[in-house]
């Protein structure tokens, strides 16, 4: 496990913008994955379930971090994967390849069964299917998770005046608010469309000092553009930190323009979280490549 780390960029007007980098924290299960599965796993020994089973699209970070841990953890791993049609295409998908690779045995079930995936008859049918297993819910958001991204706030966080992070399902954010101080700005930055969020988040956060900046999806979940992708190959030149596309790129493309903008006050300081998903490059590079668009750098 490597430690994380914290690297400072100067503004004017006396902003600070530092990224903290818990994608170092594992190099397969990394940033808020490691942290939402930590008291996930813990829990699936305590009792003593031996298969982890989750759901996930064809791309998911969190199915190649559970396949991950599940194979470093002495767990069986099940994958409920949505889409039919990704089934004759593992070799393909570097996502789905790293998870069969991992052990994790993949169910491809169509988009409109997906849709049913948290009701009891779809669970019973997959238990009489697969036994006993330990459920994860899509993203891995529960309350052990948010448990676990508490954590990702030290004593000496607290420094700062605004907290920003990227949002899929809400639980990592929601971890920040609760660990946070009440005088402290909690910023997220969704990458899906829509105010739902604000809901999910709400059943797990315990305070109001936070808000979502939702102008930064770039079309909605998984969608890019030429100016995000050149943003992220820019960033990278000059910072050597890596930003995935579907995350991390868009949140930070939208700090970085909301301190243009005058969205932050003079003397803040910001604090962004790298929540990882670099996984998740190398799947977008070959929709790049196909469509004959700049790809993005990775060294």
């Amino acid at each position: 496990m490597v430690v994380n780390q914290q690297i400072a960029f100067q503004f004017p007007n006396e902003i600070t913008l530092h990224v903290k980098r818990e994608d170092l924290i594992h190099p397969f299960i990394s940033g808020n994955k490691f942290r939402k599965l930590k008291y996930n796993l813990l829990k699936a020994n305590e009792e003593k379930k031996n298969i982890l089973l989750t759901f996930g699209g064809a791309f998911s970070n969190h199915i190649a971090a559970v396949a991950c841990a599940g194979m470093e953890n002495n767990f069986e791993t099940i994958g409920i994967i949505r889409g039919e049609e990704l089934e004759s295409q593992i070799s393909e998908n570097p996502t789905l390849q790293f998870a069969y690779e991992c052990g994790m045995k993949l169910l491809f079930v169509s988009r409109e069964e997906y849709k049913n995936k948290t009701t009891d008859l779809f669970l019973e049918k997959l238990q009489k299917k697969y036994g006993d297993f330990y459920l994860i819910p899509e993203g891995g958001a529960n309350s052990l998770a948010v448990k676990g991204c508490e954590e990702i706030v030290t004593e000496e966080d607290l420094q700062f005046s605004h907290i920003c992070c990227s949002i899929g399902t809400g639980g990592t954010i929601s971890g920040l608010i609760n660990a946070s101080h009440l005088d402290q700005k909690i910023i997220g930055f969704p990458s899906l469309k829509g105010d739902f969020l604000s809901e999910d988040i709400r059943k797990f956060a315990v305070k109001s000092n936070w808000e979502l900046v939702t102008d930064y999806h770039f079309g909605g979940y998984g969608k890019v553009n030429e100016e995000l992708i050149r943003f992220i190959n820019d960033f990278y030149q000059q910072t050597k930190i890596p930003l995935d596309p579907v995350y991390t790129g868009k949140m930070m493309f939208g700090i970085i323009e909301l301190i243009e903008n005058g969205f932050f006050p003079k003397g803040a300081k910001i604090l962004a979280i790298h929540t990882g998903g670099l996984q998740g490059i190398k799947g977008m590079n070959i929709y790049l490549k196909n469509k004959n668009l700049q790809q993005i750098i990775t060294q």
